[in-house]
């Protein structure tokens, strides 16, 4: 059921995966073909504040604090999968791989060694304060338009 504490998360978490994915690019490799890296975790971004911040509304403050945590903390764990399953299958198709246990074991790999692109200050203090901002805007939606 569309409600407005659900678009205000998505929205947000959107507005997250851009500002974090253009950062990932920015840091990363000069002459990097990224594709259609950053609107894929766009809507990523949109499924998780859609399916896990938008129905934990209105349990309180601190309760939407952790809300806005596990919104982005599911952003991030589905980001690196999707794009570690991407990126195994685009190696799988230039058998790069003995077999399939080995392919993967390759998604979780290649999860990690993207995870390490977001260990940079700037990228973890914006994932920090969007969380933050995530989890009160959509409690306060919730609040706000019942």
């Amino acid at each position: 059921m569309p409600t407005a504490p659900r678009l205000v998360a998505s929205l947000c978490l959107l507005a997250v995966a851009f500002i974090v994915s253009s950062m990932i690019i920015s840091n990363g490799e000069e002459g990097k073909d990224y594709g259609w890296f950053t609107y894929v975790n766009m809507v990523i971004a949109v499924a998780c504040g859609w399916k896990v911040m938008g129905k934990r509304v209105g349990r309180g403050w601190t309760a939407a604090v952790n809300n806005g945590i596990a919104g982005v903390v599911s952003l991030v764990f589905w980001a690196l999968f999707v794009q570690g399953c991407y990126e195994m299958f685009r190696l799988a198709m230039r058998h790069r791989y003995d077999g399939p246990f080995e392919a993967l074991t390759a998604i979780f790999q290649i999860g990690v060694e993207y995870g390490k692109l977001l260990i940079v200050p700037e990228i973890l203090w914006t994932l920090a304060i969007g969380a933050l901002i995530a989890g009160l805007a959509t409690e306060e939606a919730g609040r706000r338009w019942r």
